[in-house]
């Protein structure tokens, strides 16, 4: 099996589980060390994946990280393991950085089984970074992931031009952050230099603040267009059709036609495995639209338990629902939905009164 429908299988199994998974020994067993096998690594062979590796370093003596992956005796990656249900962060990589200079590796994972954090000694050698220089999230794998991934499988695995690719990778990374943030929101730099290009009179506060408000439409425009223009052509190209089968009359098919993406799918997923606590998920059921993507129960359409709002170009809302009234919340990430647990549940009574009431 290709690495691309392994990372889709273990991501099915993640989506499933990670509710459960509570402390750092489940996160590990039941996501990490499939996530290694996907690899290529045997993790049953100790010479191979070390658990609980041990260095002792100075004052601190018997201190481990959760796994050091070897390569002819050599130690080439650490990983820190944290639970699932912990958002990671720097503070998290103690250990990572402290034996990151006292063995042969030159790269550190840091993840809690959902999310994985990539890092190596881009800015100064034998020195753990302080940035990730390639993170991806099982909730949400993007496609090329599958192919950056590939460099850390066991056959392929090279890490002198891992660590050379490293440095392109995280500025990259940081240049697509950059972007992304100025497509959702433009900063006044931008729309400062914008301004002047396209306009020849006075410079006034009102004229730029007029750009600064068309900027992120214009954006969100440009990007559809080029998406719907690859989209035609791909149609065009895969079914070509002479012009005298084209019904004028009839609506445009590729206009009527509802998309539900891998995000849409990866964000149900999760309000499912929250309501399985409560309900049988077979009847949580994810319906389409044009605007957005409804997650109902008994695919009845007057019992809404979430929305997914994630057609627009750089930003996605999640919408929870009281009564009739919907609120919006603005992710970043797909696995913030686990945050709202607390309202799908509460929404799962109102809508369920069978669901015994919480103790």
């Amino acid at each position: 099996m290709e690495l691309a429908a392994r990372l889709l299988e273990l991501q099915k199994r993640t989506i499933e589980h990670r509710e459960v998974l509570l402390t750092e020994e489940a996160a590990k067993t039941a996501l990490v060390m499939p996530f290694l096998q996907s690899l290529g690594y045997d993790v049953f062979n100790p010479s191979e994946v070390k658990p609980e590796f041990t260095a002792d370093i100075g004052t601190k003596k018997g201190e481990k990280v959760d796994y050091a992956i070897c390569n002819s005796g050599k130690v080439t990656i650490l990983i820190e393991c944290k639970p699932s249900s912990t958002e990671l962060n720097i503070n998290h990589a103690g250990q990572l950085f402290r034996y990151f200079s006292v063995t042969d590796a030159r790269l550190a994972i840091l993840t809690n089984g959902v999310n994985y954090q990539f890092y190596s000694d881009v800015e100064k050698p034998n020195k753990m970074d302080e940035r990730p220089f390639f993170t991806f999230t099982m909730d949400a794998i993007k496609p090329t992931d599958a192919k950056t991934l590939e460099k850390f499988a066991k056959a392929t695995f090279d890490i002198e031009k891992i660590v050379q690719e490293a440095g392109n990778l995280k500025i990259q990374s940081l240049l697509r952050k950059e972007i992304e943030k100025e497509f959702a929101e433009p900063s006044e730099e931008l729309a400062r230099m914008l301004a002047y290009r396209v306009h020849e009179g006075r410079m006034t506060p009102a004229v730029k603040d007029n750009i600064a408000r068309m900027l992120g439409p214009t954006i969100a425009t440009i990007i559809r267009d080029l998406v719907n223009e690859r989209l035609s052509s791909a149609l065009n190209a895969s079914a070509p059709a002479p012009i005298e089968a084209v019904d004028l009359s009839a609506p445009d098919e590729a206009e009527e036609s509802v998309i539900t993406t891998q995000e849409e799918m990866s964000g149900f997923h999760i309000v499912q495995a929250i309501a399985a606590k409560f309900v049988d998920p077979k009847r949580v059921i994810i319906r389409d639209a044009k605007s957005y993507c409804a997650i109902l129960l008994d695919d009845n359409n007057r019992k809404t338990i979430a929305r997914l709002h994630f057609n627009a170009i750089t930003t996605k809302h999640f919408g929870t629902f009281s009564g009739k009234e919907e609120q919006r919340h603005l992710i970043s990430e797909l696995t913030q939905i686990y945050q709202f647990a607390p309202q799908i549940e509460a929404r799962l009574r109102e809508l369920d009164d069978k669901i015994p009431k919480a103790s």
